[in-house]
């Protein structure tokens, strides 16, 4: 295959704005115009013999490799930190990856659905998907695509990958098995910052941009202050109602609210503005991120980052 990077770039928002299903065509046609542009065959393992995986957000592609270890060689299709993740280019490569790989692990509920086009662009009778919605038994209607935020999805998502690695290598099933099992133990760490923390601040008010963060933040029992049609306007890149924004802004006015929390890959005008309100009302301001940071995280290390950060936001702000 040509690998002189057609690229369309794409904007794709996580709960399906109407504008996504146009530029998802145009996605449609530049894979399927990579797929005639390489041979067919592919052998779905790097020249390593290693299992090709690919995880469409970091997240997930650190777990695949957490679980398959030294026989999987996993890539991420979302890594980059810094940058808004509803913006997303579908590349030749990109193409090429998932065409190749054996395992794919995404997100669902519309949150990276140029996957699917990208796969059924790509057919191959030896590529195995884990949809986390799928895994989790979510329907279409689930309001909130940031699953990863919740802590019991991870372990449900390395017990799948667990599962599909040994299909795909029965001879490593044991180790597999027993990678997912020491993944699932290491998020004890995390289970106890959350239990101290729900045990230390039960109920602490705070706001929100959107809802990155939010199951999260339930499992820590935070109570979310910010309207839900705020969040939702704010993640569907709509602009709020004025009655929304004015029930967001009294909460730092009149500070009913202990820490705010925002999206830090995707700010605006209006976030912006709310995060100078939150300083000026002395109010402490913890980023959230939708792909996990780097380098030097995994997805244990971030959550407890995180969980740690808004305890220090809430204990000392």
């Amino acid at each position: 295959m040509n690998l002189l990077m057609i690229t369309v770039s794409i904007i794709i928002n996580d709960m399906k704005r109407p504008a996504a299903i146009l530029l998802l065509a145009v996605v449609a046609a530049v894979v399927a115009t990579a797929v005639a542009a390489w041979p067919s065959g592919a052998t779905g393992a790097p020249g390593d013999g290693k299992i090709a995986a690919v995880g469409a957000e970091s997240q997930y592609a650190d777990v695949i490799s957490q679980v398959g270890g030294r026989y999987v060689r996993a890539s991420a299709v979302m890594s980059n930190p810094n940058t808004d993740p509803h913006s997303f280019e579908a590349s030749i490569a990109v193409a090429r990856e998932v065409g190749d790989a054996r395992l794919v692990v995404q997100n669902g509920l519309g949150y990276d659905s140029f996957m699917d086009t990208i796969e059924s662009a790509t057919p191959s009778t030896g590529r195995s998907v884990i949809n986390v919605q799928r895994l989790l038994k979510l329907p279409d209607s689930a309001p909130n695509p940031h699953l990863w935020y919740d802590p019991a999805t991870m372990p449900k998502v390395a017990a799948a990958i667990a599962a599909r690695l040994s299909a795909i290598q029965p001879a490593h099933a044991a180790y597999f098995t027993a990678n997912a099992a020491a993944f699932t133990a290491s998020m004890k760490r995390v289970g106890a910052a959350i239990a101290s923390f729900r045990s230390g601040y039960p109920g602490v008010p705070v706001a929100v941009t959107e809802p990155v963060a939010n199951y999260l933040l339930a499992a820590l029992g935070a109570d979310s202050k910010t309207p839900w049609t705020f969040q939702a306007d704010v993640m569907n890149g709509v602009d709020p109602s004025p009655q929304a924004a004015a029930v967001e802004r009294a909460l730092f006015t009149e500070r009913k609210v202990r820490v705010f929390l925002y999206g830090k890959q995707v700010t605006d005008a209006l976030t912006q503005s709310f995060l100078t309100l939150a300083r000026r009302s002395h109010i402490p301001v913890v980023a959230v991120y939708e792909t996990m940071p780097r380098p030097g995280y995994h997805y244990q290390t971030w959550m407890l980052s995180a969980v740690r950060d808004l305890r220090a936001a809430v204990a000392h702000g």
